[in-house]
């Protein structure tokens, strides 16, 4: 398989290309990743690769491909929710199950693109489950989620799950000061190094600042904690309130920079770019102080994509990483 235009995650591309060239391709898959990471890049890359005419699949120059390309190709199917709760509708799903059973028009396969899969309601995902049991032949599911833990097992034990990560920060920084006219190499991999790889989002901050503004949201979080401050943290927290997706990164960059604390030294690579507070936090907290709030940030983003009550995740976040240092 031929991949244009899509940087890092070569083991993962190397095997999804094996399998598409051997035609053993699942019926569904999942690929899961925060957002940002090229999960429906890829998705429509795998998408064009099964419709694809030629030998090097995706060729990008048959009919086929240049349909894909376009999002007019008549057996390749896309809809992404808009990433609230249950904002992945079973009615969708009723209506792709009942044209998954309608042969392809013009290709080897019918490709249905579902964005934001970890969006579906319970009756949705029970409804998708009835073509993923006995699919016809030429089906092939592919759902991009954030977190297969608000899939159905169900729904996953028919599905090959295929995590994506960040990519390397000189290759990412390579590639994105090549697109970008106002994107310098060592800014742009300093901001990779901050989103931990995530291309997306690094690519998103040089148009938005509001990236860098939860950067400096978490970095006056590491310094209440030490500080022992509740009202500062709940402060600082206040800003996540209406919006979930900006506690989801928080959690991570917040978890970036414990690690980074938990490993400092005069030569380590940090991975959150913030020396000065790491430093900090390795000065006033032990190592299982920092081993503690690591683990609570995996606890807390599992949370933040699970539960829709921004007020309730506040109080959590300021309570569990307070009980995390010992306040």
């Amino acid at each position: 398989m031929k991949i244009f235009d899509f940087v890092g995650n070569e083991r993962v591309i190397e095997q999804l290309g094996c399998l598409i060239d051997s035609e053993r391709f699942p019926h569904a898959i999942v690929l899961e990743g925060e957002p940002g990471l090229g999960k429906r890049t890829l998705a429509r890359i795998l998408a064009a690769a099964l419709v694809c005419r030629s030998t090097q699949r995706p060729c990008m120059e048959c009919s086929q491909c240049k349909k894909a390309a376009q999002s007019i190709h008549p057996d390749i199917f896309e809809h992404c929710a808009s990433g609230g709760a249950n904002s992945f509708h079973v009615d969708v799903i009723r209506e792709i199950v009942k044209d998954a059973y309608v042969q392809p028009n013009e290709a080897r396969h019918k490709v249905y693109i579902l964005g934001n899969a970890h969006c579906m309601s319970v009756s949705a995902q029970n409804a998708l489950l009835k073509v993923l049991e006995e699919p016809p032949a030429y089906v092939v599911f592919i759902l991009t989620a954030e977190s297969k833990s608000m899939l159905l097992p169900t729904v996953l034990s028919r599905s090959v799950v295929v995590g994506l990560e960040g990519v390397d920060s000189d290759k990412g920084a390579a590639y994105i000061s090549s697109h970008i006219t106002d994107a310098g190499y060592d800014e742009t991999k300093k901001s990779l190094e901050a989103f931990n790889g995530n291309i997306g989002k690094t690519i998103d901050s040089f148009s938005n600042g509001k990236e860098n503004e939860l950067i400096s949201v978490c970095c006056d979080i590491c310094k209440a904690l030490v500080e022992a401050s509740e009202y500062s943290l709940l402060c600082k927290c206040s800003v996540f309130q209406k919006d979930r997706t900006s506690i989801v990164f928080a959690c991570g960059f917040l978890k970036n920079i414990f690690r980074d604390a938990l490993v400092l030294s005069q030569n380590s690579t940090l991975i959150s770019g913030q020396y000065e507070v790491a430093k900090l936090l390795k000065t006033k907290l032990t190592k299982q102080k920092l081993v503690d709030l690591i683990a609570v940030c995996d606890k807390l983003k599992e949370m933040a994509l699970m539960n829709s009550n921004n007020s309730i995740l506040i109080t959590k976040i300021c309570y569990s990483l307070r009980d995390a240092v010992g306040r």
